[in-house]
């Protein structure tokens, strides 16, 4: 592995939490799962607290990149149809979003989890109501969203079905309430 960055120790403090929750970000277990020494830590960082702090921004940069990147597909449905496969095919960034709302005791880290949970709230139900019309998509978004990080939580029992594609448009059926482009109903013509 090459010379190490802040943003290298971030992920992998990240990829730490979604398994172990914060308890599982500290110095020589993340050292480990980069395959350096400690020492190295202290290159980049002060204290544990520098890394939980590093990890939290690098989320939220990484979550805006993401949004960004949508944002340029002009079709809401196609839009809406890449985050969800986006969503439901990385595990890792499911299990981060649940176990950083479940350790919202710290305010550090409850700010940042309300800021990109906000921000993904806002960016959907902007999606959604571009297809099925304002007034439902602020309700459909937020249990598509809660159904999301329960799927995460199931996901850590092991229960949890891994058929990505299913999952995907069940989503889009649910968030659209099974509306086409153009705003009529499946299966109405």
């Amino acid at each position: 592995m090459g010379r190490l960055n802040a943003d290298d120790w971030a992920r992998a403090a990240l990829a730490a939490l979604a398994e172990g929750g914060l308890a599982a970000v500290a110095v020589e277990p993340v050292a480990v799962r980069l395959g350096v020494s400690k020492g190295s830590f202290y290159w980049h960082f002060a204290n544990r607290q520098a890394l939980v702090e590093a990890a939290l921004a690098f989320w939220e940069r990484d979550t805006e990149a993401v949004i960004r990147h949508l944002e340029e597909i002009e079709c809401p449905r196609e839009r809406l149809r890449t985050l969800l496969e986006l969503a439901f095919s990385d595990e890792t960034e499911a299990a981060v979003s649940f176990r950083l709302i479940s350790e919202a005791d710290d305010p550090v880290i409850a700010e940042v989890a309300r800021r990109v949970n906000e921000r993904r709230l806002a960016f959907m139900t902007r999606t959604v109501a571009e297809i099925i019309g304002a007034e439902e998509a602020g309700n459909r978004v937020m249990a598509g969203y809660a159904s999301y990080l329960g799927r995460a939580a199931l996901h850590r029992l092991g229960i949890v079905d891994e058929n990505t594609g299913a999952m995907v448009e069940l989503a889009l059926s649910e968030l659209l309430n099974d509306q086409e482009p153009g705003g009529s109903r499946t299966g109405e013509r």
